[in-house]
């Protein structure tokens, strides 16, 4: 059961028919404290709320009622909608708990995509989910491994691993934004893909988003696509990301690269669902789930301004943290062995056994470089010494320079190591590698130059 809160009845009765014909009922409340006699009597799967019942037009009646709401029903998403919206109004709302906001006037079948997804989340346990388990709750296996959940090449037994998979599970299948936060490697694309895999929109397409490699003159034609002699050079209509991704889903990698002029359009696209390709003025609906991710402290961009606290809240519905390999040392015996199987079956070669010795030395390193250092060690020791058996000194057949960066850094033995220092080695020693030269450092450290320009800023490097 849903209520829908309104002064204006017309609005009531069309909010009413239009649940009706989806088969939702509803029932409707005409002001506040009609809402709240109506909440103390029964619980409503979903609350559409509208924010002002007077002349004035700051929301703040709205934002009140949602207080209230937070406490007679704390687990009940609330949906807001107002003629007199603002991003300042909603950026508010969000904070306090608000699933989303939607302006009059609003298009019926995105207002309806909308509610079915809060209906489905609530169906499945919550509004805002972050994967994290509960402080001081008992280790447990989620049952994410049944045939009716594809972990696409996701390995670990990790209990946070676990739970981050299980929240996977339940908020694949509805259209809910998620945001996935995790350092360079550690597997945050296999996340967005099970994300879809697992949805609705499966049978669609998954396109893949580099934001981080998008630059700022061709982010328009990159993501909106272009029409013939929209610019020089522009010889034939060219779709872009969004339309690709029409009916499925679209993955925008290193989002916390986006320049301020590229946020205000991409917020746009986000919030509205509609498009308009570069040189063209038809206006294109964009019919996509949207996953985003990246390795920057997002929150703290916010903070000093340089990333929108607005498209923030857009995008972070959902957000999953996924953990660096040393927050799950337990699952790197499962993953070597991973690595071994599929890349000796790749290569024509017999899967070597791993010695207790060298499997033990494995699970102490820091790995800055998280599942995809991992994985390349062992390629680079399958395909160096192969065999039937490795041993320790298999796994060190490291490159000169990164040899020279060990023997500098005798710590990598063993000795804890703090993630600040483990960074900082790693830019100094990329940087001295190429001559200061920022594009082909950034390119090694496998992240963009804009990202090793705050990490330089933050730890105070001098190229």
């Amino acid at each position: 059961m849903i209520l829908i809160v309104d002064d204006d009845k017309t609005i009531r009765m069309s909010l009413r028919l239009l649940m009706r014909s989806q088969g939702i009922e509803a029932e409707c409340a005409a002001s506040p404290d009609e809402a709240l006699e109506m909440m103390r009597q029964r619980e409503y799967d979903l609350m559409i709320l509208d924010m002002n019942y007077s002349r004035a037009t700051t929301g703040e009646e709205g934002l009140e009622l949602l207080r209230k709401v937070r406490i007679f029903q704390p687990d009940t998403p609330v949906i807001l909608f107002t003629a007199w919206g603002s991003i300042d109004l909603a950026v508010e709302g969000m904070r306090l708990g608000a699933f989303d906001f939607i302006t009059k006037p609003f298009v019926s079948d995105l207002f309806m995509q909308r509610v079915h997804t809060a209906l489905d989340l609530r169906a499945r346990g919550g509004g805002r989910l972050v994967s994290q388990p509960e402080e001081g709750s008992q280790t447990r296996r989620h049952d994410v491994s049944g045939p009716a959940f594809d972990r696409c090449g996701i390995i670990g037994e990790n209990p946070e691993l676990l739970a981050l998979l299980d929240t996977v599970r339940r908020i694949a299948p509805t259209d809910a934004p998620v945001l996935i936060l995790g350092e360079n490697g550690t597997g945050k694309e296999l996340v967005a893909n099970a994300i879809h895999v697992n949805s609705r929109r499966a049978k669609g397409p998954f396109v893949k988003v580099n934001l981080g490699g998008v630059s700022t003159s061709l982010f328009e034609s990159e993501l909106f696509g272009h029409v013939k002699g929209a610019y020089t050079g522009a010889v034939a209509d060219r779709k872009g990301s969004f339309q690709l991704a029409d009916k499925g889903t679209v993955f925008l990698d290193e989002i916390g690269d986006l320049d301020p002029a590229s946020q205000v359009k991409m917020l746009r696209v986000l919030q509205e669902h509609t498009f308009q390709a570069l040189g063209d003025s038809r206006v294109r609906h964009a019919d996509i789930r949207t996953v985003c991710a990246t390795n920057a402290d997002l929150s703290a961009m916010v903070a000093d301004r340089s990333f929108r606290e607005d498209l923030f809240y857009r995008i972070n519905l959902i957000t999953l943290r996924l953990p660096a390999l040393r927050e799950r040392r337990d699952d790197i015996p499962l993953l070597v062995r991973h690595f071994l199987r599929t890349l000796s079956e790749a290569n024509g070669l017999p899967v070597p056994e791993v010695s207790a010795e060298a499997m033990t030395w494995l699970a102490q390193l820091p790995y800055p470089g998280n599942i995809r250092e991992l994985r390349n060690m062992t390629e680079r020791a399958l395909l160096l010494k192969g065999g039937q058996r490795l041993e320790k000194d298999d796994f060190q057949l490291l490159p000169p320079a990164a040899s020279a960066s060990t023997e500098k850094n005798p710590r990598h033995e063993g000795a804890p190591v703090t993630l600040e220092e483990m960074e900082r080695q790693a830019i100094e020693e990329a940087l001295r590698r190429f001559d200061g030269n920022l594009s082909k450092a950034a390119l090694s450290l496998g992240i963009t130059r804009q990202s090793l320009y705050r990490r330089m800023e933050r730890l105070d490097i001098r190229p």
